[in-house]
């Protein structure tokens, strides 16, 4: 009967040990594929801070861009401040001459009539 039940336990034993055998093996397994996902995971996170910095970089540039395009925007209209004021004093010179050409027509109008007129006094005085 010993014997018997020294087998008995001997099986019990194998099958004990098979089923921690099974259940460390269920553990690596299990711990591998944790590791794997924890790789995949990371290697996530690097795209992600990659494509943050690659975000980053171009936002730094547009920010830069658009300050460069406000800067000539405001070059641009200073410029066409000045050419409205150039452009203001041109219209006002222009007037200028104008009423001085004005004037100057008249004037020769006049001296045309008053040459006309000495003509006609000079004509009635004959020596």
């Amino acid at each position: 009967m010993v014997a018997g039940e020294v087998k008995e336990l001997a099986q019990e034993t194998a099958r004990a040990t098979d089923d921690i055998s099974r259940r460390v093996q269920a553990v690596q397994d299990d711990t591998a594929a944790a590791v794997s996902a924890l790789d995949a995971f990371s290697a996530v996170i690097g795209r992600i801070n990659d494509s943050q910095t690659t975000i980053a970089s171009a936002v730094e540039e547009q920010t830069s861009t658009t300050s460069e395009i406000t800067r000539n925007v405001a070059q641009a209209a200073g410029g066409a401040a000045d050419i409205a004021r150039n452009a203001t004093r041109v219209a006002g010179t222009a007037q200028e001459t104008n009423a001085g050409a004005t004037d100057a027509a008249r004037a020769a109008e006049d001296l045309t009539r008053m040459a006309a007129e000495m003509q006609q006094l000079v004509g009635q005085f004959r020596f």
